[in-house]
């Protein structure tokens, strides 16, 4: 690794997918991700990459999907709203078997909302991003260095098993600054695409990319065969970290920048004499059940914050299988909860627990 370097969350993020072998990024403007769209203006053309701002959320997705069946590794960003526009593309590139990335920091809604961090499009990336049967793998980093360090992850993944992968961070990600440091190698080994259509070069069968398919029964095989992988990934890719779970009574469960937050809440209501821990889950899609529900041997209560109003709630309910009582603590709109806010809800947890 090379030495560290004081870099914006977005900034640090488009590089990150540079130096992971992305030359194609489309995108289009919108608060708080601006800043990757013009970072990769300036560095795509000096490693022979594309940028390109299309008209629309909308045209990008679609060319995200075009050079992807190229076999190019492509990506674009946006925010809350433009992620919602460009969901019938991503239905389109699961349903086609393209991998793509995409990037959704985070901002307060419904609607236009406000343009402050919010963690409000989790039922949106993990349940029903677009229509039809299919799965994206989602990616939620807690800090720009672990940004930089699921990048490559992403764009290896969605080759991997021909599907979209969204890293899902929010407003506070993208543009603070932390320290990073990036692989030594600015080129790595990309995997041979054989099923891209890049030309029928020596004599090879045309490669059609499609999601079209008329017979019921035909598409019916085709989406069971998907969910055999998505069954792969949920045994082998579910990520979380431990923090002081060990010993804990109360596991709060949270993901993104709000876990930093909550770790301070932790570490107070460790100096009170309250035994306290986090499951921070990297992965939201495959969600970590596993690791969640071998925690219900030993703690008494689990804790889910959010910057939401507690839409990971039944799926810590669904892990632990209402084992232990789960309890929710969030703020919305573009509200960042503070770790005396989530002190006190431990407090209120810790007083009823025997």
């Amino acid at each position: 690794m090379a030495e560290k370097k004081l870099m914006k969350g977005n900034e640090a993020l488009a590089e990150a997918a540079i130096r992971a072998g992305c030359r194609c990024f489309f995108g289009y403007p919108i608060t708080p991700q601006t800043e990757v769209a013009a970072y990769m203006a300036k560095r795509m053309p000096q490693v022979g990459g594309v940028y390109l701002q299309s008209e629309s959320e909308i045209a990008a997705v679609n060319m995200v999907m075009g050079a992807s069946a190229a076999g190019v590794r492509a990506m674009t960003s946006s925010s809350s709203p433009g992620i919602s526009l460009k969901a019938e593309g991503i239905s389109y590139l699961a349903g086609c078997d393209l991998p793509a990335v995409i990037v959704n920091m985070q901002r307060g809604g419904p609607g236009l909302g406000g343009i402050q961090p919010s963690q409000a499009d989790y039922y949106q990336a993990v349940k029903g991003l677009a229509h039809g049967d299919f799965r994206i793998i989602v990616l939620a980093p807690a800090g720009i260095q672990e940004v930089v360090d699921l990048m490559g992850s992403a764009f290896d993944l969605a080759d991997e098993y021909r599907m979209p992968v969204m890293i899902l961070g929010d407003g506070m990600l993208g543009q603070m600054m932390e320290p990073v440091a990036f692989p030594d190698s600015e080129a790595p080994v990309l995997p041979e695409k054989e099923w891209a259509c890049s030309g029928t070069k020596n004599g090879r069968k045309k490669n059609i990319i499609n999601s079209l398919y008329i017979q019921p029964a035909e598409l019916e095989e085709i989406v069971k065969a998907r969910f055999e992988r998505y069954a792969e990934i949920e045994d082998k890719h579910a990520m979380s970290e431990s923090y002081m779970t060990d010993d804990a009574d109360i596991v709060l469960v949270a993901y993104g920048a709000t876990a930093r937050i909550a770790k301070n809440a932790i570490l107070a209501a460790r100096a009170e004499g309250i035994k306290v821990g986090l499951l921070r889950p990297i992965t939201l899609w495959p969600f970590p059940t596993k690791a969640l529900k071998a925690l219900t041997s030993t703690a008494k209560a689990f804790l889910t914050v959010e910057m939401s109003m507690g839409q990971m709630v039944d799926d810590v309910r669904l892990a632990t299988e209402c084992a232990r009582p789960v309890h929710f603590f969030g703020r919305t709109g573009g509200v960042v909860p503070t770790p005396k806010e989530i002190l006190g809800e431990i407090k209120k947890i810790s007083g009823g627990i025997k």
